[in-house]
């Protein structure tokens, strides 16, 4: 069951977002208010504000404080800075609401310089190959990091109609992106052979991809940190990318917030909420009425990561 939405508070990308969705529309056409990262709005003596998670453009902790007390609920977040979207800002609060996608050790991402690093090995790889490199990789903000970082010299870059509508609101942002094409722009198509195709991962195993011919594909998620993930999708390569925070930011976003409690929600909530317990921490785990984005690896209750 969905709740009625009858007002809308939102960062102004969010709300280019939200106006393509049904679900949003008709309470955006009537009832909307945009707000800037730090603006506080306070109604009935409690205060809200919006702060950068980091997690893609727009991405937004929700801060509220009332009778002297503050929550913060992080929504998605991550902790290194992308290039793409506002980076992470620690807001200290009492309580703390955080997500858990990634709440397992095991789940440590290398700096993202290495992993496009190695993006780029594998084009070139490709490329000397005769073969087609198709990237997968989520469509919102995901898909922009990736575009902004891999080499752009190394041939053209064509992406699925799913991603290219999003990379334009990006740009209207002021995002800079490498120049892109869809596929039907494409007029030689022994072009392919050098491009880099950006594709959402429902676009596997499509009728979209017979176009490409002989091809290597690769999906950009940190369930890729795992192996069996990748060899189950039966995917060429996996890169370990993601737009949330491994077990080290988790940890360090906790901490840095100050809080003495603690509400884990949306992924591994009991290995998290445990390790904090035996740091000292008031932390339970918290269900939710939110649910998963997409599948795209082998965890519970994942998301597009």
């Amino acid at each position: 069951m969905r709740i009625p939405i009858t007002r809308v508070l939102a960062r102004r990308f969010t709300s280019a977002i939200a106006t393509r969705r049904p679900y949003f529309a008709s309470a955006w056409a009537t009832s909307r208010s945009r707000r800037t990262y730090g603006q506080i709005l306070t109604r009935n003596g409690v205060e809200l504000s919006f702060h950068p998670a980091g997690h893609v453009l727009g991405s937004a902790q929700v801060r509220v404080t009332a009778k002297g007390e503050t929550w913060v609920a992080s929504g998605d977040y991550k902790l290194e800075g992308d290039g793409v979207s506002p980076a992470f800002e620690p807001v200290r609060c009492h309580a703390f609401i955080t997500e858990s996608t990634f709440g397992l050790p095991i789940y440590r991402w290398r700096p993202q310089a290495e992993t496009f690093a190695a993006i780029d090995a594998w084009r070139r790889e490709n490329i000397a190959a005769g073969r087609v490199s198709i990237l997968f990789a989520y469509a919102l903000g995901k898909a922009q990091r990736l575009l902004a970082h891999v080499d752009p010299t190394l041939g053209p870059i064509v992406c699925h109609g799913a991603v290219e509508a999003i990379n334009a609101l990006y740009r209207e942002a002021g995002i800079i992106l490498p120049p892109t094409s869809l596929a039907t722009e494409i007029k030689n198509k022994r072009e392919f052979s050098r491009a880099l195709i950006v594709a959402p991962p429902s676009a596997a195993a499509s009728p979209w991809l017979n176009r490409f011919g002989d091809y290597s594909d690769a999906l950009a998620s940190g369930w890729m940190q795992v192996r069996g993930n990748r060899r189950r999708r039966g995917l060429d390569r996996g890169f370990a990318l993601s737009d949330h925070a491994d077990w080290s930011g988790l940890i360090a976003a906790i901490e840095a917030t100050g809080a003495e409690r603690v509400l884990v929600t949306h992924g591994y909530t009991e290995t998290l909420t445990r390790f904090l317990r035996e740091k000292g921490l008031d932390a339970r785990a918290l269900t939710t009425a939110y649910g998963d984005d997409e599948d795209v690896g082998g965890a519970p209750a994942e998301t597009e990561a």
